[in-house]
């Protein structure tokens, strides 16, 4: 959905959001609702999040319109009024949105973004708001976990053909490019967001061939400078062929690099490694695939195995070890006045907020959450990207700047925080003087005591 380049539908909604609507129009209840986005806690494997999925957002917002085939259908359901088919009909997100810009760390509780519109409104967009954040800052978080312990070593996004659906590959490419990953072999998603494409064979090429030396010569005619897979059926073997090859045809044999796709991959790197530089071929690349995540990545690296760059496939494509946050869209204010809920572990700070990011010495120390318009020490993250339904110069889409801006944004943070291991002690966030005197008040009038 980044940037409304995917075509998403207006009911894409979960069913309480019209009945809701419905209530509030019969109601009267059409005041300015504040509507916070966070994520309630951090999974296990997590020091931060890379908060991503605002663009999707913002061109959600911007687009959504209700055809008349969509209030057929809701008519069919026989449930809901012409009350409220007259307003889906008229239907204008008119709201504004503060938000975090894309590519910046995010720790448990503080706002991602907060919708601020009329509450009719703000709730229809519950659904598809929370899964586009989502989606994007899960993939984005992951992504970037590969490229930090990659160590400036090339990554390649591999994940598409195991990711959980089209789109869902399509935002997982759009995430892995913020959060720094170097290329994807998704030509799709290389087409939509102009990003690198990278590939190089499969087994099924070689098989195909009666000779692996034939398949080797016939590939890098056609395509110079390109990446064999040279572990079809012996790996060394493999390697052998192309340095035969490279001797042989000379400078009509083209190749960028050598892949390693099973086995031991150091062990095989390091003996590939000195047979290619004993042809005299230091020029040619290692890169290696074959079930990585960011702990395989990072052991090959701490191992100094001579490998170039790594294709990283399913691990990244559907965060394994962390593919869901416990994340909650929320009222937090209503016709002026703090809202929150006070279920146990699963309260809501009320109000508008903002968050300040702590630094010393261009180094992050800590962040406050505080309230909207409050005098605090440090960076304000927050920003009005939308006003009146429109995209502020701060909502423009930059997929560069973006990347750019993770990148800046990780080199502030805490090397224990960027760390693959536990953050110890964890990053510290706390809740502002005032925040905290507001929010005692409200819980006090919405429960009494």
């Amino acid at each position: 959905m980044a940037g409304g380049r995917h075509a998403y539908r207006a009911l894409f909604a979960d069913l309480y959001e019209l009945t809701m609507v419905q209530g509030y129009l019969e109601e009267g209840l059409s005041g300015e609702a504040v509507f916070t986005v966070f994520v309630r806690r951090l999974p296990e494997s997590r020091n931060f999040l890379l908060a991503c999925g605002l663009d999707a957002v913002l061109g959600y917002l911007e687009r959504l319109r209700f055809t008349d085939e969509d209030v057929a259908y809701l008519r069919s359901l026989g449930r809901f009024s012409h009350r409220l088919f007259d307003w889906l009909r008229d239907f204008r997100f008119e709201g504004s949105v503060y938000a975090l810009p894309e590519g910046t760390p995010v720790f448990a509780n503080e706002p991602i973004l907060e919708v601020v519109a009329p509450l009719p409104q703000a709730q229809l967009v519950e659904t598809a708001v929370m899964n586009q954040i989502h989606v994007h800052t899960v993939m984005a978080s992951k992504g970037v976990r590969c490229v930090i312990a990659a160590r400036e070593r090339t990554v390649i996004d591999f994940g598409a053909r195991r990711t959980h659906g089209v789109d869902a590959s399509l935002d997982a490419a759009h995430a892995f490019h913020i959060a720094g990953i170097h290329g994807t072999s998704n030509v799709l998603a290389g087409k939509i967001y102009g990003l690198p494409l990278a590939g190089t064979m499969a087994h099924s090429y070689v098989q195909a061939h009666d000779d692996e030396r034939e398949a080797f010569r016939a590939f890098a005619r056609m395509f110079p400078g390109t990446t064999l897979l040279v572990d079809t059926y012996d790996t060394l073997t493999g390697v052998q062929r192309v340095i035969e090859l490279a001797g042989e045809r000379g400078g009509d044999f083209q190749i960028g690099a050598i892949r390693l796709d099973s086995g031991d991959l150091g062990t095989l790197a390091r003996e590939a490694r000195g047979l290619l530089d004993a042809a005299g071929l230091k020029e040619i690349r290692i890169f290696a695939s074959s079930d990585l995540d960011e702990y395989g990545i990072a052991a090959l690296v701490k191992a100094d195995a001579p490998i170039d760059g790594f294709g990283v496939g399913t691990a990244m494509g559907v965060s394994s070890d962390a593919p869901f946050l416990d994340i909650v869209y929320k009222l937090s204010e209503y016709a002026g006045e703090g809202r929150m809920k006070v279920s146990r572990s699963k309260s809501v700070l009320p109000g508008r907020k903002q968050v300040f990011r702590l630094e010393e010495h261009g180094r992050a120390t800590g962040d406050v959450i505080g309230r909207f318009g409050e005098a605090l020490d440090g960076r304000q993250l927050l920003r009005l990207v939308m006003r009146q339904g429109r995209r502020t110069s701060d909502g423009e889409s930059d997929l560069d700047a973006a990347r750019r801006r993770a990148a800046e944004e990780l080199a502030r943070l805490p090397s224990r925080v960027t760390s693959l291991e536990r953050a110890e002690p964890p990053y510290q966030v706390s809740i502002s003087t005032a925040l905290e005197q507001f929010t005692a008040a409200v819980h006090k009038r919405v429960v009494g005591g």
